[in-house]
């Protein structure tokens, strides 16, 4: 791995996690010594060595692609809904808040997404809170055990999600427990998506390049490829598939939380391979009311904070609510 200065690499580096598991706080220490020098210069690294069944990831990978493989009405029958939960159909994104390019052409993929289930007589949906709200899940005689499946492995994320966030909160000289009370009730969204390979056209992506808007992102990808991350000489660097692995990168709400002491890399998926890509990428963000300020362990003595104070769910909102055309069709019909 060559990671000499900020954002000079040429490949994506590997941690073992498997000691965040146990209980030698001198192997955690170490796991996270090394997480902090990928964080800060790279902002992305393959996880290995965590206990998620490698079955359990298939498992969701075939309940995606029988999904995908629905009639197209039987998937629009759960249309995405004001709560981000459901059926965003092909070219439904355009991520008009890249930092990185501007782009005009929607994303040459279709996904569902799944976020932290909340029951419908919830007083948070009651109250009519930002999304809020039951999943939409698929007819069960269509897709026998399709959310069993789902939910065991969000499940098993989020239990991996909260060791990562243990091990940045050691990386940065904190508490192991120092961040935990911002995710008293994470948002969470599990994004199943669909990449049908693409023409070979200027503009067009699998997925523009961009960057995460959360604080973790856990990717499980299939063996097609097409994962590319930016170095600051600007040189797209391939993230291939590796067996009983997670990419993980940094998003934007981390890096503002850090001061931008970890970094928020640039990352598109090009699929001109011939053939079909799955991929499930895992989003592990704070509570809605979370209030995100520059740690002060982050701030150097005698400086300011590079951003103010935002509430994580203000903040969660603007973006989803730029970047997804439903939602502009949603806000107009509201102002009618």
């Amino acid at each position: 791995m060559s990671a000499n200065a900020r954002g000079d690499f040429s490949n994506i580096p590997v941690l073992d996690v498997s000691a965040l598991y146990g209980d030698d706080q001198d192997a955690i220490d170490a796991v996270a010594n090394t997480l902090r020098g990928y964080l800060e210069n790279i902002g992305f690294l393959y996880v290995v060595g965590h206990p998620i069944a490698q079955a359990d990831i298939e498992a969701v990978r075939e309940a995606s692609r029988a999904f995908f493989a629905l009639p197209e009405e039987e998937k629009l029958a759960l249309k995405i809904d004001k709560n981000f939960r459901g059926y965003l159909p092909f070219a439904g994104s355009t991520i008009v808040t890249s930092s990185v390019a501007t782009i005009s052409k929607p994303n040459q993929s279709e996904s569902i997404f799944f976020m932290h289930e909340v029951d419908a007589d919830d007083p948070r949906a009651q109250a009519g809170r930002p999304l809020q709200g039951p999943n939409q899940w698929p007819d069960e005689t269509k897709l026998p055990d399709f959310r069993q499946t789902i939910e065991r492995y969000v499940d098993e994320m989020t239990v991996l999600s909260r060791k990562m966030v243990g091990a940045i909160s050691t990386a940065l000289g904190l508490p192991a427990h120092s961040l935990d009370r911002h995710f008293d009730e994470p948002t969470t969204f599990l994004r199943l998506l669909h990449y049908p390979t693409q023409p070979a056209e200027e503009g067009l992506f699998g997925s523009a390049p961009h960057t995460d808007y959360g604080f973790i992102t856990l990717l499980a990808q299939d063996d097609v490829g097409g994962l590319e991350v930016k170095n600051k000489n600007g040189d797209w660097v391939p993230a291939p598939p590796i067996p009983n692995s997670f990419v993980m990168n940094v998003g934007d709400i981390l890096a503002r939380w850090s001061n931008d002491v970890f970094v928020s890399t640039p990352h598109r998926v090009i699929n001109r391979s011939g053939r079909e890509r799955y991929s499930q990428p895992f989003f592990f963000d704070p509570s809605m009311e979370a209030m995100i300020e520059a740690l002060p362990v982050c701030v150097p003595a005698g400086e300011q904070p590079k951003y103010a104070p935002i509430e994580y769910g203000e903040y969660l909102m603007e973006r989803i609510d730029k970047n997804y055309h439903y939602r502009k069709k949603l806000a107009a019909e509201g102002a009618a």
